[in-house]
């Protein structure tokens, strides 16, 4: 599924090079675990939570080691290396890459996103985005309390990656439930202001280089098809308006995840990917007359 198509900016391109790398990581990720059970071939074993890849490189999700902490278990030494090593990654590409890039249940709500466009559902309920964090501190006080992974027991992120790979059983009721709640409830309720994962993940991102530029912020039309496909369309304003306040074009607002949707969608090529040190030239350039 894609994301609704462009509406009025001339660029009408709902499935760009981006979507197609983001789903080919998906996909990937999902392939290289899926080569063990399916085809004997085990380059990963385990899963999105803890996971050995060709039985040397460790991989350990950092909040499913904080929930260890938070239950009263000390992690194994491996676990304590592997999510060193992906807190880093994160640390350096913005940790909500993780949900555009690799979470598997980014394809279940975009794909919810695109039947509520074709649907042509408009309102639904309202949640604060700032929800998804108090839900991320309740789920840390919950497992401290009961001395146990209970998030885990719900986790459609960890449930749907190991169902696909082991057998999902009652568990694909859960993941419809979050389906029909963002097709008909509320736009990209799961992902934009419930999940816990996306909240923490979002907050590794203060630090990360990797930004999305509106680098050509001065050829905008106004045609408003990036903020229709944005999941977080939030994070477009301040760089894409700002100029006339000396915001600079960088989109460094941790709630992005780098989908690349809104590069993909523009007719103008307003957006581009950017390191955070190219800041000050992109600034110069923005500013330029010739611009």
């Amino acid at each position: 599924m894609s994301q609704a198509p462009a509406t009025t900016g001339g660029g009408n391109r709902a499935i760009g090079k981006w979507w197609i790398m983001r789903r080919l990581s998906q996909l990937g990720i999902l392939g290289l675990f899926l080569l063990g059970p399916l085809g004997g071939v085990w380059v990963v074993t385990g899963n999105l939570n803890s996971s050995l890849t060709l039985k040397t490189l460790p991989l350990t999700d950092p909040l499913y080691l904080l929930q260890m902490l938070a239950a009263g278990h000390m992690p194994y030494q491996t676990a304590w290396i592997g999510a060193a090593i992906v807190l880093v990654f994160y640390l350096l590409l913005g940790g909500r890459v993780f949900c555009g890039w690799v979470c598997p249940m980014n394809i279940v709500t975009d794909s919810a996103a695109w039947l509520r466009a074709r649907l042509r559902i408009k309102g639904g309920v309202r949640i604060p985005r700032k929800l998804r964090l108090w839900v991320l501190g309740g789920m840390l006080v919950l497992t401290a309390i009961s001395g146990t992974l209970a998030w885990e027991l719900v986790n459609p992120v960890s449930m749907l990656h190991r169902g696909l790979i082991f057998g999902m059983g009652w568990g694909w009721l859960i993941i419809l439930a979050i389906f029909l709640f963002d097709v008909f409830g509320s736009q990209r309720a799961w992902c934009g202001h419930l999940c816990p994962v996306g909240a923490f993940y979002g907050l590794l991102g203060k630090a990360s280089p990797v930004h999305v530029s509106a680098e050509k912020r001065a050829a905008c039309n106004d045609c408003m098809d990036c903020f229709a496909v944005c999941p977080e369309p939030q994070v477009i304003t301040p760089p894409l308006r700002g100029a006339a306040k000396g915001v600079g074009p960088l989109i460094n607002d941790v709630d992005c995840s780098k989908c690349g949707r809104c590069i993909d969608v523009c007719g103008k090529d307003v957006f581009r990917f950017r390191i955070a040190l190219a800041n000050r030239a992109a600034d110069a350039a923005d500013a330029s007359p010739n611009n």
